[in-house]
């Protein structure tokens, strides 16, 4: 699930993006070297740095506390998913093939006899055909040859494959105010550092986070500081607002064939 952590580095990363559009292999668009990182600078490697020409970005928690925004019904939500393994059926024949990965559900229904198999870890397309023949044979007569099982007189023959599609539960919502400070070594620095990232972040109404959840960023107010005590050092903090959910995940199973009739019994699968 998305926390705190999981915030700050999502503008580590959006920061970057910013001021090496073309990788960390490459020179910046501000054309100086920046650090950029979480958490506050160290005063001796702030000046190492200063001193170099270096800029420095810290991402770091502002001082206000961050606020409940729960508001939205807890409800499961997921997406199906694609299976990996794939099944294709001609006549009385039904071929396996692709990759059969776990969560994933097998079906053959004959006539309106329906077999289901779920794949466990190492299994391949012809362990598949070979779990749902051995079903099969208690019903009727199955050949198995490789990852092809063929139904001698078998009619209405179908096959589908499903996946388990993941789910996510809001079961919490927060926002926190984030500090993206930006400490340069002259006002030149600060003023270009300054427009590129709050052009990258203010044009952001979404922000994605590892677990698939998404958190609503919201420019908040912008704070110069020029430091007398330190004639090398210009700063500018932009304060933005991060809402973000706190998700639980889950393995959703989704529906091989629906009502059909499975042993004696008419059942959903």
């Amino acid at each position: 699930m998305a926390d705190l952590a999981d915030v700050e580095d999502r503008l580590v990363t959006l920061v970057i993006g910013a001021l090496y559009p073309e990788g960390l292999a490459t020179p910046s668009s501000v054309a100086t070297d920046c650090r950029i990182y979480r958490g506050w600078p160290t005063p001796a490697g702030l000046d190492a740095d200063l001193k170099a020409g270096w800029v420095n970005v810290t991402i770091f928690p502002d001082s206000t506390p961050g606020r409940t925004m729960t508001r939205y019904p807890s409800e499961w939500h997921g997406k199906p998913a694609k299976p990996t393994l794939e099944a294709s059926v001609l006549g009385n024949m039904v071929t396996f093939s692709g990759s059969a990965d776990l969560g994933q559900l097998a079906g053959i229904r004959i006539a309106g006899d329906t077999f289901a198999y779920r794949t466990v870890g190492g299994d391949t397309p012809e362990s598949v055909a070979a779990n749902l023949a051995t079903m099969i044979r208690g019903r009727q007569i199955v050949l198995l040859s490789g990852t092809t099982l063929t139904v001698p007189g078998g009619s209405s023959v179908s096959v589908r494959v499903v996946r388990d599609a993941p789910g996510l539960r809001e079961i919490r919502r927060q926002a926190h105010d984030i500090r993206v400070s930006l400490w340069c070594p002259t006002p030149v620095l600060r003023d270009s550092v300054g427009s590129v990232v709050d052009t990258a972040l203010a044009g952001l109404t979404f922000i994605d986070f590892p677990d698939s959840s998404v958190g609503h960023i919201t420019y908040k107010s912008t704070s110069v500081f020029d430091q007398s005590q330190s004639a090398s050092l210009y700063r500018r903090d932009l304060i933005y607002s991060i809402e973000y959910p706190t998700v639980i995940s889950t393995a959703l199973p989704a529906m091989l064939f629906g009502d059909i009739a499975l042993g004696a019994t008419n059942v959903p699968a």
